[in-house]
């Protein structure tokens, strides 16, 4: 029966090209022409490498094709073109990288006006990208001698693939010391000052986003870089440029000169976050965005007259991250700009953007925090920094304000406003540094300053309200203990202190968990914020270090257990699998009770529940059929609230 199968080894890709005068564009229809090529067929590679088929790859993927061409088709052939100049072949790497008429053929595709075809844009990328990274030298060598290479890339920035291009040229050349020359070269063309030129306000929004993120994506690659590179002693001269204060005072003045807009701003400060990922100091921040006017826009919770918008909120993860860094001279700027009175307002206007609410609560962490370290270690040195968040801020009376007004609501019978969490955990942070902070004797003075009443409201909150919300938002460790304790002996010690300081630490630990999970999930990386020292949660993280000391009371405490989860009856004789038997459901219900003791289900005609598994009492004689146990969904009536 062998001959039923075809056992000829020769390709049909083989014999097109034992036939005389095929043409690319045939073997490119062949769906195994790709796969052919990165399995290093011969007569296939001598082919392609020829100067007309590697002229003509070449201006598929930078000419544009005829319009008349079905859409789904129209760019199959320069795909497939892309495809076979960079599968990775030497032959094809060696015939396009050495032949300098094929290299004018791709920058021709540079010096088209904007805008690129898209799709276009992305093979060039991908086909001068792998040239970087596979003909290093002969590639580098011809842009270096053009002289407006960078200038080109620039112009057709707002085309995603130049953004690429100019990445693989950073991060894609070895060696060390070429890679050095590179950047050197990429240096001297100003790279850094022309992607912070195009961050202008008047420029295009597309281009001014796409020069923000290659700026970040510059910082980000060569901080890499460097730690990887160890061999490597001189400095990456755009990394220098971009961490100088000559640059970053330029990008400030291309941010809020002339006409401010929420995209200069937004993508601004999308770069100072990156530079400030590493803690570094030394950034003034002289100016701050003014409350940019949009349009009233339906909500879940109603209607928002004027939104807080990604301007707004980027700034206010911008001065949580500079105060992160704790230097003085930044939070005493921030101080005498009132930039915290500023977000405090929008923290109590803007109920529901819990984005917004967590970056408040870091400042205000940070100025205390950083008032308490500071003062730590400079004992001599007199700081101010948590004058203006209670004096001029009023901090305290705007908590007591804002919880009394929702308390109000809630009576009412109206909604919890959606910061409350976040307040609840700001109140305890004050609380916390008020007892047993650094800097708890200088809070201490400064709530005694406050008006009589004030300290009167104040210190009913802290004993009363605030106390009783930890408790409701703690789950109640001592709960299991008490419902379970020992009759034999009640002068037992329990196992689970009952302390509102640990229950409170453990009620912050879950809401700190719950709030790290969800901004990573929309978009935001604060890894800026993740230091222990410095983080709002740090004063929670202890709740790993709690000891809760049951050794004492192992007994009472495994007993405990014991009622709680029922152990599986391992003791049972194991059954064969295999064995053919009646199946039976009733004799399924010991199995069942192991997991939900208090319910019981009978699938056998004879035996009635005494609970019916639909929440109804079992049928009485003579009421309705009575013949299978089945519930009758024709009964089901509406779920009400």
């Amino acid at each position: 029966m062998f001959w039923k199968f075809d056992l000829n080894n020769t390709s049909h890709i083989d014999q097109l090209l034992d036939r005389e005068g095929v043409t690319l564009r045939e073997l490119m229809e062949e769906e195994d022409v790709l796969q052919e090529c990165k399995a290093q067929n011969r007569k296939l590679l001598l082919f392609l490498s020829k100067d007309h088929c590697m002229q003509e790859l070449v201006t598929l993927i930078t000419e544009e094709p005829p319009a008349d061409l079905e859409e789904k088709t129209r760019f199959k052939f320069p795909n497939i073109a892309c495809e076979l100049l960079t599968s990775d072949v030497a032959l094809i790497n060696d015939k396009l990288g050495g032949d300098e008429s094929l290299l004018e053929k791709l920058y021709h595709f540079l010096e088209q006006e904007p805008p690129l075809n898209p799709l276009l844009a992305s093979f060039f990328s991908k086909t001068i990208g792998n040239l970087i990274a596979r003909k290093t030298d002969q590639v580098i060598s011809f842009l270096r001698k053009k002289h407006n290479f960078i200038s080109l890339v620039l112009n057709h920035i707002d085309a995603s693939a130049m953004m690429d291009l100019l990445l693989r040229l950073i991060s894609c050349v070895e060696p060390a010391l070429l890679r050095m020359e590179v950047l050197n070269w990429l240096n001297e063309e100003r790279l850094i000052q022309r992607l912070t030129e195009l961050m202008h306000t008047g420029r295009d929004e597309e281009r001014q986003s796409n020069a923000s993120q290659t700026l970040c994506d510059i910082i980000r690659l060569s901080r890499d870089q460097a730690n990887q590179l160890s061999e490597v002693t001189e400095p990456d001269p755009l990394l220098t440029v971009l961490e100088s204060q000559e640059n970053v005072s330029e990008l400030l003045k291309n941010m809020f000169e002339g006409e401010r807009t929420e995209a200069s701003v937004v993508n601004g400060t999308q770069v100072l976050l990156t530079l400030l990922e590493s803690r570094r100091s030394g950034f003034w921040l002289n100016n701050h965005c003014a409350m940019l006017r949009r349009s009233a826009i339906l909500t879940t919770v109603g209607v928002l007259e004027q939104p807080l918008g990604s301007a707004r909120l980027h700034v206010a993860r911008l001065v949580a991250s500079l105060l992160q860094t704790c230097d003085l001279s930044i939070c005493q700027e921030i101080c005498r700009l009132n930039t915290m009175d500023l977000l405090l307002d929008l923290f109590f206007k803007y109920t529901w953007n819990n984005f917004l609410h967590l970056q408040v609560e870091l400042c205000v962490a940070s100025i205390l925090n950083h008032s308490a370290h500071s003062d730590h270690q400079n004992p001599g040195l007199q700081n101010h920094e948590e004058r203006p968040l209670f004096q001029h801020c009023r901090l305290v009376q705007r908590i007591l304000d804002a919880w009394e007004e929702n308390d109000k609501i809630q009576a009412e019978g109206g909604r919890r406003r959606g910061n409350m969490g976040h307040l609840t955990r700001i109140a305890n942070t004050v609380v916390q540094n008020l007892e047993k902070g650094l800097a708890h004797s200088q809070i201490n003075d400064l709530i005694k300053e406050l008006p009589e009443d004030c300290r009167g409201r104040w210190e009913g909150f802290v004993g009363e309200t605030l106390r009783e919300t930890n408790r409701r938002n703690t789950v109640d460790l001592v709960s299991t203990h008490n419902l379970h304790s020992s009759s034999e002996d009640d002068d037992m010690e329990s196992p689970f202190p009952n302390d509102l300081s640990i229950q409170q630490a453990f009620s912050d630990y879950q809401i700190q968990q719950m709030t790290a999970n969800f901004v990573d999930q929309f978009g935001f990386n604060d890894e800026e914020f993740s230091e222990h020292d410095e983080n709002i949660n740090a004063a929670f993280d202890r709740i790993a270090e709690i000891n809760f000391n049951i050794d004492a009371n192992a007994a009472a405490f495994e007993a405990c257990c014991k009622e709680r989860i029922q152990q599986f009856d391992d003791c049972e004789e194991e059954e064969d699998i295999w064995d053919e038997k009646e199946i039976n459901y009733a004799t399924q219900i010991k199995s069942r009770s192991r997991y939900n003791p208090g319910w019981t289900a009978s699938f056998s005609e004879t035996e009635v529940s005494s609970s019916s598994a639909w929440g109804g009492s079992p049928q009485q004689e003579g009421e309705g059929p009575q013949d299978t146990n089945w519930a009758s969904f024709t009964e089901f009536q509406p779920f009400s609230r």
